[in-house]
């Protein structure tokens, strides 16, 4: 028994030190670097043509807001710095990464993104009832197909409209139907005021998970509305820079990192998980900002992955 203690301490010893090894060599090991790869298909450029679905009640103001973003995107020179325009211009830098003898079925040769609304279509009696699926969405968008011929369909549900996989998957989504020629995009965004406010209005509600601060006030005066604009800026610039599953991503094709899911959280400079960055104030309003838009209006827009400095980039 005497001779078992200093051998025990030593043992302890051993462990220790190997313990303390193992904590520098992680210290020292850094994650890989975000880089969104280019796998050979489609990108949006030029000209794109939306069509628009309200499925379910929309105020009028509610859809001022959202059809005040998409103006935003086109105006380059008439906005106050940071400005919409500016945020969607980070993503025509994609359209630089192609390789020259690529072959793009829908490219223009335009570099300028500019977005075009055709049509829009009011769903206020609710016909494939308040619970939809995924195919039931796809259905929505493109239900007038040889009607107007557009490039991508959105599809907004009001607050009272469950969605499959809304929540517990996601805030927004993007996908495609058809092939070749015929493939058409679409995407959808729903009003998390009723159902998940701290999952998909944050900053402008508390977290359902992480630091309980007080929430932002929404640039808009609607959380549920402000929150869309948000999940709706992050399933745009998936349509644009993945719309078919090909395009820029990282990670498995049917879980993939995009231009704006990259970068999830962060609005501003200096953020971080539970920290949306520092940003800007509206000083009569008190709302939260990172770009201006059109006629006066104010929005928080996610940040996007810059295919030129592979890194989450900020309007602010």
């Amino acid at each position: 028994m005497g001779s078992s203690l200093p051998m025990q301490k030593i043992i302890s010893l051993l462990f220790l030190l190997m313990g303390s090894s193992s904590l520098s060599l992680c210290s020292l090991v850094k994650p890989p670097p975000l880089v969104l790869s280019y796998h050979n298909g489609t990108i949006l450029t030029g000209n794109i043509s939306l069509s628009i679905v309200w499925y379910g009640h929309f105020t009028s103001s509610q859809k001022s807001i959202v059809l005040d973003f998409f103006q935003s995107l086109n105006t380059h020179q008439t906005t106050p710095k940071p400005s919409v325009s500016s945020w969607w211009k980070t993503l025509e830098k994609y359209q630089a990464q192609l390789p020259k003898n690529t072959q793009q079925p829908l490219q223009i040769d335009n570099p300028t993104l500019h977005l075009n609304i055709l049509k829009q279509t009011l769903e206020p009696s609710y016909p494939l009832g308040k619970v939809l699926t995924r195919a039931q969405i796809s259905k929505l968008a493109h239900s007038d197909d040889m009607a107007v011929v557009y490039d991508v369909a959105a599809v907004f549900t009001s607050d009272d409209v469950a969605v499959e996989g809304f929540c517990t998957s996601g805030c927004a989504h993007h996908g495609s139907v058809g092939h070749g020629t015929g493939a058409r995009v679409y995407l959808w965004v729903g009003n998390p005021i009723s159902q998940c406010p701290g999952q998909c209005a944050w900053p402008f509600y508390r977290p359902v998970y992480g630091p309980q601060d007080p929430p932002l006030v929404a640039p808009n005066g609607d959380v549920g509305m402000d929150g869309m604009v948000i999940g709706l800026g992050s399933a745009l610039a998936g349509s644009v820079t993945n719309p078919f599953g090909s395009g820029f991503y990282q990670g498995p094709e049917l879980a993939p990192l995009e231009a704006a899911s990259a970068c999830t959280g962060a609005y501003g400079s200096g953020a971080y998980p539970g920290y949306p960055g520092e940003l800007l104030v509206d000083p009569t309003t008190g709302g939260s900002y990172n770009a201006h838009g059109v006629n006066g209006r104010k929005y928080l827009l996610p940040a996007l992955w810059d295919p030129l400095t592979s890194a989450c980039s900020t309007l602010v």
